[in-house]
């Protein structure tokens, strides 16, 4: 009698655990999942070390372009650094971000300028903070995880990430994240203000194996309703893990980041 009086009060106990747990806020017990897509999402985008060779093209609405030519490297969630490869008449200049702070060299001046987030260093839809991309994660909190009707290139049904900017100087203060879960990738983000406002949309395509661990989209698209006409893309050449110094994420260093090719 003793042993079923237990089984009855536990199974009661873990009834009301449920119902409990049903009682709370969707996004409370949502959250986990959530933020752990993040986690997902950055180590497939931005692996912890890497160096690669991408090209940036900007297109107008005549059909006119502009390219260029980048070597990046990445330690960490929140350091990079790129140099310009082409143009003839950017080759030279190296553009470094650690957490918020940005800086762009300029081999003419021989020093290292500030910049901010909202700028572009080269002109496009994509700005700094699109260029230079850190871990999503280091920028912002994941709120909400959600099933929507849509299906994603690999036929599953996509899922919704929403994440919030930790603070104000982030050039987003929302982002829309559609995820197809079977490929653990990004297809499209909407990037929109505090007021609501969008931005630009950002689409991910090709996903590509560069090997050695490393497989991501290698193609980033974006438009903006507020640039009609104008797209900027973003194509990964090469990828490939590499652990650098801490000093190569200096200010210092930017004039040398050639010696790392």
């Amino acid at each position: 009698m003793k042993q079923f009086i237990q089984q009855a009060l536990g199974k009661l106990v873990g009834v009301g655990g449920l119902i409990i747990l049903m009682l709370l806020p969707m996004n409370l017990w949502a959250q986990g999942t959530a933020q752990e897509w993040l986690e997902t999402i950055d180590r497939n985008l931005n692996p912890p070390q890497y160096e690669s060779y991408r090209k940036l093209i900007n297109i107008e609405p005549d059909g006119s372009k502009k390219e260029f030519v980048l070597y990046t490297v990445k330690q960490d969630k929140e350091k990079v650094a790129a140099l310009f490869l082409s143009p003839a008449s950017e080759k030279g200049r190296a553009t470094l971000r650690v957490g918020e702070n940005m800086w762009l060299y300029i081999p003419n001046v021989g020093r290292a300028l500030r910049i901010t987030s909202l700028q572009s260093v080269t002109g496009g839809i994509f700005n700094n903070s699109d260029i230079l991309r850190v871990d999503y994660q280091a920028e912002y909190n994941a709120v909400k995880i959600s099933k929507t009707d849509q299906k994603g290139p690999s036929g599953s049904q996509l899922l919704q990430l929403d994440l919030k900017a930790k603070t104000g100087a982030v050039a987003y203060d929302k982002l829309e994240m559609l995820i197809d879960p079977k490929l653990k990738s990004p297809i499209l983000i909407r990037a929109i203000t505090v007021s609501g406002l969008l931005i630009k949309t950002i689409y991910f395509k090709k996903i590509t194996d560069f090997g050695q661990g490393i497989k991501r989209p290698a193609v980033v698209e974006t438009d903006s309703p507020l640039y009609k006409g104008y797209k900027s893309i973003i194509i990964f050449a090469k990828m490939k893990p590499r652990e650098l110094a801490a000093e190569v994420f200096t200010t210092d260093y930017m004039s040398r980041i050639e010696s790392l090719r």
